[in-house]
């Protein structure tokens, strides 16, 4: 049985962290400025490595905010879609993640209000996915890790849109109030309160469950 998680001191995060590995970022900020200059110029095969040191984030994200494998890869699809479309819009006195992260974001709602709510994937589907990603782990130690993270999940899936987007982007991807602000178009102070707010849901729909009151 999966252990207690205690979402306001961090444990929280470790295990989202767990469930979603960030990925290695493959270049320097330097170089990744470079790639996206000439990407906005036209060069495909820089574009191609843009998707390529960012796929992996895009498709975690969505998926944390989404809660199914098939909406997160139709997500990501249309991520990169719109990136190839308004790459050449974009300020590169910006900071690329934060702008790709807001079109995450945006289109991880479009999907959620064109499609309303799933059923989140399965445990072997969330244990397929770390296999994959970080190697067969122990066995007892899966169960316990798998079966935590299909807790975060279904607790994610019961938020609000955005206290849901707000905590995937604060706690998964490890940003900043004031730049996970920035992608939502809020105040810090309405990010801080969100946040809070789902980290306690969080903690409350855990307790529950884990007394067999999901």
């Amino acid at each position: 049985m999966a252990r207690s998680l205690n979402s306001d001191s961090g444990e929280l995060a470790l295990v989202m962290a767990g469930c979603w590995p960030d990925p290695e970022d493959g270049a320097g900020s330097g170089e990744l400025r470079e790639l996206v200059r000439l990407a906005k110029s036209g060069d495909l095969e820089a574009f191609e490595q843009v998707i390529i040191l960012h796929q992996r984030r895009v498709f975690l994200t969505a998926l944390g905010m989404l809660g199914r494998v098939e909406d997160a890869q139709d997500a990501a699809q249309e991520v990169f879609f719109r990136l190839y479309r308004h790459l050449r819009g974009f300020d590169e006195s910006r900071g690329f993640a934060a702008w790709l992260y807001r079109v995450t974001v945006n289109v991880c709602r479009d999907i959620a209000r064109s499609r309303g709510k799933h059923d989140l994937p399965s445990l072997e589907a969330l244990g397929g996915l770390e296999e994959a990603a970080t190697g067969a782990p122990d066995p007892s130690d899966q169960a316990a890790s798998t079966q935590e993270k299909y807790i975060v999940q279904q607790a994610l899936k019961r938020l609000p849109e955005k206290e849901r987007a707000a905590v995937v982007l604060r706690d998964l991807e490890g940003l900043s109030t004031r730049e996970v602000a920035r992608i939502l178009g809020s105040s810090q102070a309405t990010v801080r309160s969100q946040v809070s707010a789902a980290r306690l849901k969080i903690r409350k729909f855990t307790e529950r469950f884990l007394r067999g009151r999901p």
